[in-house]
């Protein structure tokens, strides 16, 4: 976000505030949307498939196949960045021929963040797609480690390609867009691709089944608490761009639509919470064992294959 501060390419003249605002926003935005991401069918699949006893049934090393997945998710981030540095050259473009000031930059953003907690919250008849694709885990045992680990990686660090658990993905987008400065917008991406990419590690203690059912388990207590994480920041971020944009005046037309998003989120957690403590007496239905269970809600805890 240096180049923010630096330069103030973000669409004309502005405040170092307003530029400090913008970047500290889309960076807390970016990595957000990335830890988000842990939580997506992808994600849990490759907490199981991707794991120190698993890989060595596979007679590899699992801190090599990590390294391999790392790098192929900051592959894929880099393919994202390239994105936000194409949206980067046309704001920019567009900002320098009628003097846009960064204000307006950030007045986008706040809009935006607005739309992303909406459409997480599910406040409106609206969400954004969510692309539910999963990786083909058959590569596991077609192709060397360096293809599979590094192949999911590019597909999991995209952001794109796999289940989008979150809005956030999209407004990473935008926001690094609205720096005006290709090698800004390409960072936000190398730095989405980065922390999902590391999210492999989380795996690393599970030296045996009852280890990963254990962190299995931690995860889905988790779950609801990042799909609330998420929604905070992007009310925070559509107040602190609010502001920057337009003053108290700014902060006062976003401070309704926030304060309703997130009232509704904690209702809805809330009912969440009296559902789960109601014992459920049907049968738990049988899960295979060569594909994870999948769940059509983007916000539930999504059970995955144990190996």
């Amino acid at each position: 976000m240096t180049d923010l501060i630096v330069t103030g390419s973000a669409g004309g003249t502005g405040t170092g505030a307003d530029f400090l605002a913008l970047g500290a926003v889309t960076a807390l935005v970016t990595v957000a949307a990335a830890v988000r991401g842990i939580w997506s069918p992808c994600g849990l699949s490759m907490v199981s498939a991707i794991n120190p006893f698993t890989e060595r049934s596979r007679g590899n090393r699992y801190w090599l196949t990590a390294l391999w997945f790392v790098a192929g998710s900051v592959l894929g981030g880099a393919m994202l960045g390239a994105l936000a540095a194409v949206g980067a050259v046309l704001w920019g473009s567009v900002a320098g021929s009628v003097s846009v000031s960064v204000s307006v930059a950030a007045g986008v953003g706040s809009v935006g963040c607005l739309v992303a907690a909406a459409s997480d919250s599910s406040t409106v008849r609206f969400r954004l797609p969510g692309h539910p694709r999963q990786v083909n885990e058959q590569w596991l045992g077609r192709y060397r480690r360096w293809v599979y680990a590094c192949g999911f990686g590019v597909q999991i660090g995209v952001g794109f390609a796999t289940y989008i658990m979150t809005a956030a993905v999209y407004l990473t987008v935008l926001l690094g867009a609205l720096s005006a400065s290709p090698a800004t917008a390409f960072a936000v991406g190398l730095l989405f691709g980065l922390v999902r990419g590391l999210a492999v590690l989380l795996s690393s203690g599970a030296r045996d089944p009852a280890a990963l059912r254990r962190l299995h388990r931690r995860l889905d207590l988790l779950a609801p608490w990042s799909w609330r994480a998420v929604m905070l920041i992007e009310a925070a971020g559509a107040a602190v761009l609010g502001y920057a944009a337009a003053g108290m005046v700014g902060l006062a037309l976003v401070a309704a639509p926030v304060v309703g998003v997130l009232m509704f989120a904690g209702s809805r957690t809330r009912q969440r919470h009296r559902e789960a403590s109601v014992p459920d007496s049907r049968p738990e239905p049988a899960v295979s064992q060569s594909e994870p269970a999948v769940s059509t809600d983007r916000y539930s805890p999504v059970p995955s294959r144990r190996r």
